[in-house]
């Protein structure tokens, strides 16, 4: 498995990110806003708005194939909570 970072600025839309071991944290960005994901974290993007498209700006820290599926079960919907390891306020 790789060692890779991955930043992804979003240039527009609403986009969707839930993390942890059981993607028990959520957070939404908007235009403007970046969002940092570690190496070795289970995490999943989507779409925040059906209605409208998310364009998305992705910079990754290495060129390894870094996607691994997992066989975990979505929590969605969900209460926003980004207080982990890696996203504090």
């Amino acid at each position: 498995m790789a060692n890779s970072k991955t930043v992804l600025y979003i240039v527009r839309g609403r986009a969707r990110f839930r993390w942890g071991e059981k993607l028990e944290y959520v957070a939404e960005a908007g235009p403007g806003d970046f969002i940092y994901v570690p190496p070795f974290v289970p995490h999943q993007e989507m779409n925040a708005r059906p209605d409208e498209p998310v364009e998305a700006v992705v910079v990754r820290s290495g060129q390894d194939p870094i996607v691994v599926n997992l066989d975990i079960e979505s929590p969605e919907p969900g209460t926003p909570q980004t207080s982990d390891p890696f996203h504090r306020h």
